[in-house]
């Protein structure tokens, strides 16, 4: 099953439009696993294991491993998602952009060597520095469109012709650039009238959005924005929140109270789906 295929039976089999942020920060680790030399991959792990079943997708940030020379906890953790929870993809949080062989290189890393079921990617340099993870087919693409950071409007913001760059990135991709239908956006929490444009503008193309919690976007004002007719159309992250919400030996069960306790403020806020 693809990405997409994917996402869209999670979002409906767990009821969630909840995606989970791993970033694993040996500062905030529990005592208990200071200095263990696979600690990321026990952190996350266990992160993992108490939050799958309300999750529609986890998101692990590949510089917080690489910073720790973790790649290989990397591997081992998505192959364990997909090993124990085959019905929860992977999105690889690496923001790659780069063209010609060498982009080809990070989508092979991406998708061979980590085996994420879709990869973050910045557009900005055109469709030629896409293609290489395009042409993986039923793998996700998932495309900076307006980022959550407030320097994102420095350059996403600029007026082209009487529409904003991030319009008309969005609807390139719409129209032109998913052709496979495997691209996805990602559009941030703290900018909810821009996520009602985006979401105007490509349909019922999910939208990946980070910035609730720790960085300040409600989670009211981003589904009203952005879910779809049904309900759906929404993976929308939260990391720091939920991984650090309890610093004991209780972690994994305080990652999952917040991770229910967010689920439950998402859903309270959707459209109804059909059968309910």
């Amino acid at each position: 099953m693809d990405f997409i295929a994917t996402l869209r039976a999670a979002w409906r089999e767990r009821d969630s439009l909840l995606c989970v942020g791993l970033d694993p920060d040996p500062a905030r680790f529990p005592a208990a696993l200071a200095g263990r030399p696979r600690a990321a991959l026990e952190f996350c792990r266990a992160i993992v294991d108490a939050t799958a079943d309300l999750v529609c997708a986890f998101k692990p940030q590949i510089a917080y491993f690489a910073a720790q020379r973790a790649e290989d906890q990397l591997e081992a953790l998505i192959e364990h998602i997909h090993a124990r929870h085959p019905g929860v993809p992977v999105i690889l949080d690496a923001k790659r952009g780069d063209i010609g062989s060498t982009a080809n290189q990070y989508a092979e890393e991406a998708f061979a060597r980590y085996r994420a079921d879709a990869v973050t990617v910045n557009p900005y340099m055109g469709r030629d520095s896409v293609e290489p993870y395009l042409a993986w087919g039923g793998k996700g693409v998932i495309l900076l469109c307006r980022t959550s950071n407030p320097g994102g409007a420095d350059l996403q913001n600029l007026d082209i012709g009487g529409e904003k760059l991030y319009e008309r990135l969005a609807r390139l991709v719409a129209a032109e650039w998913n052709g496979g239908g495997n691209c996805a956006l990602v559009v941030g929490a703290t900018y909810p009238d821009e996520i009602a444009r985006v979401r105007a503008i490509v349909g019922d193309m999910p939208l990946l959005v980070p910035g609730i919690g720790a960085q300040g976007g409600e989670i009211a004002a981003t589904v009203a924005a952005g879910q779809t007719a049904d309900g759906f159309g929404l993976a929308i992250n939260s990391s720091r929140a939920i991984l650090y919400a309890g610093a004991g030996e209780d972690f994994a069960a305080a990652a999952r109270r917040a991770a229910l306790a967010t689920r439950e403020a998402i859903n309270a806020r959707r459209a109804p789906r059909a059968g309910d």
